[in-house]
């Protein structure tokens, strides 16, 4: 158990040892009862796993997850990111059970078994709870006949599983290869083992509150961290937290709110925002003082933006263009481009993108973040400032870029970060000067997200 199994993907599943004959598959078929937050959860992970889709998306378009209540939508939620997080030990622990393929018109089966063990092993949920629900989801979605093979998977695993875990190499089971042998290259493996053992963890709920930092931090029981950002451990529905509706504070991961503050005094000038939803960005630029343009493609995105920051009081101009194409009237002082990216940096809030990126994504978004760069060079006054930052943890979306172009002579330098910009937190900056944020930095604090940041002047 302690190196990485081969996938269980529906092609592989496997029927538990002597368990008697094998079962025939049927038809996955919903039933006129209520929605249950399990239910839900087994329609969301095969959307991410087999139907690519993003779970944020996947959550949006789910109808019946919108009919749960508050409490049950949170369930659901953590189900299908404790599989996704841990989908490499469970599916080692699945085929641990098991040994004959089933058809992957049963692969729902699959799913399931992966959402009773994560209920059983790494949400503590009681297993006579965790069983059950589990073997009576098999029979309402049309499997009726996989209910004994549901019931001694887990049963077995309920007696045997904990050590089997114990004995598990979580950090390296639960990354894809690419990711790990990619970070492994990148920053050394002991280095790459930590991120990884960061991913496992759910991240902790972190706040912009510029205004009146103090004020939040004691009324929403959060910490202050040294770069500003107020961190909350506790739960609660963020728009019942105190001061959201009067528009005190917004989320926005420590890590993800440094870039914008590498301006520096924007008050009264210029700035234009691109690639600027889901917004947290936009909103420190206005709230900072900065007349801001905020650029995006998507209208669907940017009338979110809208909305957030008319609940923050805030205000700002809003284009949609492809920022890599629309040009400003007049060159400005102020740039800042989040450029569209894996988001690699980002699995502990997004458990989902290992299993939906490949380094074919990182060659394809690398060159559209090629193009967006020189788009914002030719946007930037002579003398103005550039920062360019993106939420992977891949060099080629992020100093690679900038290695590129400064060797060819392109009309910028670099302007190096210093530690007390980012709350002295000097591990997160590089030799060249470049921010660098990783999952396990900060680790005493629970961490940050994976962001890279570079603040170029042009010059000429």
């Amino acid at each position: 158990m302690g190196t990485r199994a081969r996938s269980a993907s529906p092609g592989y599943l496997l029927q538990p040892r002597n368990l008697g004959r094998r079962a025939v598959a049927q038809p996955a078929l919903h039933t006129t009862d209520p929605p249950s937050s399990r239910g839900v959860a087994v329609d969301l992970v095969g959307a991410v796993l087999r139907h690519k889709r993003p779970l944020d998306d996947a959550i949006e378009e789910n109808t019946e997850m919108a009919a749960l209540a508050p409490r049950d939508r949170a369930f659901a939620r953590l189900l299908v990111a404790t599989v996704l997080r841990r989908l490499g030990q469970i599916d080692a622990l699945i085929a641990h059970c098991l040994n004959t393929p089933l058809p992957p018109r049963a692969a729902m089966v699959h799913d399931m078994l992966r959402l009773g063990i994560a209920q059983l092993l790494f949400l503590r949920t009681p297993p006579h709870a965790a069983v059950a629900t589990t073997v009576d989801l098999a029979g309402s979605r049309g499997f009726p006949t996989y209910k004994g093979l549901v019931n001694a998977v887990l049963r077995r695993l309920s007696l045997e599983g904990p050590a089997l875990v114990a004995a598990q190499d979580a950090p390296r089971l639960d990354t894809p290869a690419w990711l790990w042998d990619a970070w492994a290259i990148a920053y050394g493996e002991a280095t790459a083992r930590d991120i990884a053992a960061a991913h496992l963890k759910e991240a902790p709920l972190d706040i912009s509150a510029p205004r009146d930092p103090e004020k939040w931090a004691q009324a929403l029981e959060a910490t202050q961290l040294p770069t500003g950002s107020l961190r909350r451990h506790t739960g609660g529905a963020i728009m019942s937290l105190p001061g959201y509706k009067e528009g005190g504070w917004w989320v926005q991961d420590a890590a993800a709110a440094m870039p914008a503050r590498l301006l520096g005094s924007i008050a009264g000038a210029r700035v234009l925002d691109l690639c600027a939803a889901p917004g947290g960005k936009t909103a420190q630029l206005a709230a900072a003082g900065g007349q801001v343009t905020a650029i995006d493609r998507s209208p669907r995105r940017l009338q979110r933006l809208k909305t957030n920051l008319a609940r923050l009081h805030l205000e700002a101009e809003f284009i949609t263009a492809d920022a890599g194409s629309w040009r400003p009237p007049e060159p400005a002082p102020f740039v800042l481009l989040d450029a569209p990216c894996t988001a690699t940096g980002a699995i502990r809030r997004h458990p989902d993108v290992p299993h939906l990126k490949s380094m074919d994504d990182v060659t394809r978004l690398a060159a559209v973040q090629e193009r967006l760069i020189e788009a914002a060079i030719e946007m930037l006054a002579p003398g103005g400032t550039l920062v360019f930052c993106t939420c992977s943890l891949e060099p080629e979306e992020g100093p690679h870029h900038i290695a590129r172009l400064i060797a060819r002579g392109a009309p910028v330098e670099r302007r190096p970060v210093r530690p007390e910009e980012v709350g002295g937190l000097s591990e997160c900056l590089t030799a060249d000067g470049d921010l660098r944020t990783l999952p396990c930095h900060l680790a005493e604090r629970d961490g940050l997200d994976g962001f890279f940041a570079s603040r170029l002047v042009r010059v000429g």
